[in-house]
Order: C-alpha cells, then sequence, then structure tokens
C-alpha cells in the first residue's frame, strides 16, 4: 500500500512544530508495518530524502503546494490531508481515499492571525474539511468543533497524540521552585500572559519561557532587565526534555489547543500543568491529578493556584500523578489506531 501524508512543512522546516511531530511519529511507524509512506510539503533548505523509513517529497511554497498536492494526491492508494493551517488540500478531488488530519478548528483563532478579509476567506475555505469521506479528528474537542462546523459526525474517528515515553520521562526537579512556559509566539497561545501571571506571584520563583515566533521580540522586551526570567527562544528536543523535568509547574495559555501537546509532555516528565480551561485541555487535565485548569484570561486566578502548587509537598505528590496519567498515551497505540483506519479506507 502507498500513503501520502501532506503538510505544508516537513520535520526539518525552521518552523516545524507540533503537527509535523505527529506526522513523524505516525508515519514512522506505518513504515515499519509494511506501509510506503511518502510526505509531501513546501520546498525547503533540506538535502534529506528519507527520514526513519518516511520518504520526503518538497514541492513549492505555501501557496503552491495545495496545487502541486493535487498532482501527486491521485498516484497514491490513500492520502492523508493534515489540515495544520486551516485551508484543506482538498485531496478528495482526486482520491477518493482521502483522510483529513484535524487538530483544531480556526474559525475564531484566525482572528488573531489574520486581517478580517483573509480571516473571511480562510473561513469559508476551511468549511471544506466536511466534503471529505473520512476525516481524523486528534481530539473529542476538535470532534466537536467540528460538527459544529456541519460535518457528519459519523465521519470522525477520534485519534488521541501519543508521547514517546523512552524520551519524556521524569528527572531531577529545581531545588527552587521553577515555572515554564513553552511553545510558539502567537497571538492565539498569548505568550505574555505568564510573564503577567508571574508578577502577581508573593512566592520567590523562576519562570522560564521557550519559543520563537511573531512575538518573539515583544516577549524579548518584557523580559529585559527581569532578574527571574528567563527567555531561552528556541531549544533543542534534549533540552526541552531537560526543562519539562526541572520546572515545577508548567503554563499553558493559549485560546485554543486541538490537543494540549505540552500538556502530555509535561506530565510525562513528571511536571503538573495549569492552564486556560479552553480547547482539549479540560479532555486532558484532571483537576488535582495532573494539573488545574481556570477560566481563560483569569490572571489572580492563574496566580492564586500557581501559588498552591508551588509548596513542595504538594509539587511532589503532583508529580508522581501527572506521571501516572501520562501513561495511557503512547505513540504505538496511536500508530495502531491509524493503521487500522487507514487499512479500512482501503479497502473500501
Amino acid at each position: 500500500m502507498r500513503l501520502l501524508f501532506i503538510n505544508h512543512r516537513d520535520i526539518y522546516h525552521p518552523q516545524a512544530g507540533g503537527a509535523e511531530r505527529v506526522i513523524l511519529e505516525v508515519a514512522r511507524r506505518l513504515a515499519k508495518r509494511g506501509i510506503d509512506v511518502s510526505w509531501l510539503s513546501e520546498s525547503v533548505n533540506t538535502s534529506r530524502d528519507y527520514e526513519d523509513g518516511v520518504k520526503l517529497l518538497h514541492a513549492g511554497n505555501r501557496f503552491s503546494l495545495h496545487l502541486y498536492s493535487l498532482l501527486q494526491a491521485g498516484k497514491y492508494d490513500v492520502v492523508i490531508d493534515s489540515v495544520a493551517h486551516a485551508v484543506p488540500f482538498f485531496s478528495y478531488l482526486v482520491n477518493r481515499r482521502s483522510i483529513a488530519l484535524v487538530y483544531h478548528v480556526h474559525q475564531e483563532v484566525v482572528k488573531y492571525e489574520l486581517d478580517p478579509v483573509t480571516a473571511t476567506l480562510v473561513r469559508q475555505l476551511e468549511k471544506g474539511v466536511k466534503n471529505y469521506p473520512w476525516i481524523i479528528s486528534i481530539s473529542h474537542t476538535t470532534k466537536r468543533d467540528l460538527v459544529s462546523l456541519g460535518v457528519d459526525p459519523r465521519k470522525i474517528t477520534v485519534i488521541h497524540n501519543g508521547i514517546d515515553h523512552s524520551l519524556y520521562q521524569p528527572g531531577e526537579k529545581s531545588p527552587t521552585p521553577m515555572i515554564l512556559w513553552i511553545g510558539r509566539m502567537k497571538n492565539y497561545k498569548n505568550p505574555l500572559d505568564p510573564i503577567k501571571v508571574f508578577k502577581r506571584l508573593k512566592t520567590r520563583a523562576t519562570l522560564v519561557i521557550v519559543g520563537s515566533g511573531d512575538l518573539e521580540e515583544e516577549v524579548k522586551r518584557a523580559t529585559l532587565g527581569e532578574r527571574d526570567i528567563i527567555y531561552l527562544g528556541r531549544v533543542s528536543e534534549a533540552k526541552k526534555v531537560e526543562l519539562y523535568q526541572r520546572a515545577w509547574v508548567t503554563l499553558s495559555t493559549s485560546f485554543i489547543e486541538g490537543w494540549g501537546m505540552t500538556v502530555v509532555e509535561a506530565n510525562a516528565c513528571g511536571t503538573p500543568v495549569l492552564g486556560y480551561a479552553t480547547g482539549s485541555l479540560p479532555e486532558i487535565v484532571e483537576e488535582g491529578v495532573n494539573g488545574f485548569l481556570v477560566g481563560y484570561k483569569d490572571l489572580d486566578g492563574m496566580a492564586q493556584r500557581l501559588e498552591y502548587m508551588l509548596n513542595e509537598d504538594v509539587m511532589k505528590s503532583l508529580s508522581k500523578s501527572s506521571y501516572v496519567s501520562s501513561l495511557k498515551y503512547d505513540w504505538d497505540k496511536t500508530a495502531d489506531q491509524y493503521y487500522a483506519k487507514v487499512k479500512e479506507v482501503l479497502q473500501t
């Protein structure tokens, strides 16, 4: 069987993030099961043709890739269109065995990132996802939002993302309270909120901020001269794991997350999460077990809950239960479900 993933970026793209990690973890496991897996993405400065058994194909830019993808999609037995940036690739127009992989619905998010005219156009194009014969949603939250978009719920299969427990595992905690925020510097992720929360704390602690993106310069300015706030920018995978392990609490401040990958990564490293009760977080975070949630933009409430979580005894208890909570997620289990879905589609 020949399977094609289509996504704007591959794992070597300078802006690669969560969606690319999902595809790589699933694709490499499907390749080991004997499926001929290819991954089509934008042209990028890399000489790599394969990654762990997955063939890497490159064509065009973020706009023209939508045309190149239609030329390629008909050549494969099954196609998985990764709808990571709102606008689908519409492979179902040339291949009836096309699956849309949806992380979250962008209808509200685009107002934070795009001008009004472009946002309106993108909203309309995103609605085209309802024409796919099959859809994989990474959370029940995203499934709910897809149904509200007009998608037939019978088309949707929920497959949660996994975690690599051989990489993300508990380690040594910082001897003093350390708070971590990690993510892309986008408006809808609210990277300035952790700084505002931190300044409300009475407990002496250190805030470490990791990530890059559109708001990077604003974050740098906001942390300038702050002795207890450290901005690291983009870090390696190994450094990210070390930070998760050392942190006492990881903050999540997004307006929406189709799947809180940083939540599960932090939990797997024995770190509880404090976040806004938005998107999929209520689906992942069990109050008092692997973290806590507060209302969106409730900075005072977040600071108060953070004070409680920075108690050393509380942190140690939450650390243990957070790790146990993460064990329900595993990339091998996730790949099993993708394999079953692809086989189902192939047999139609």
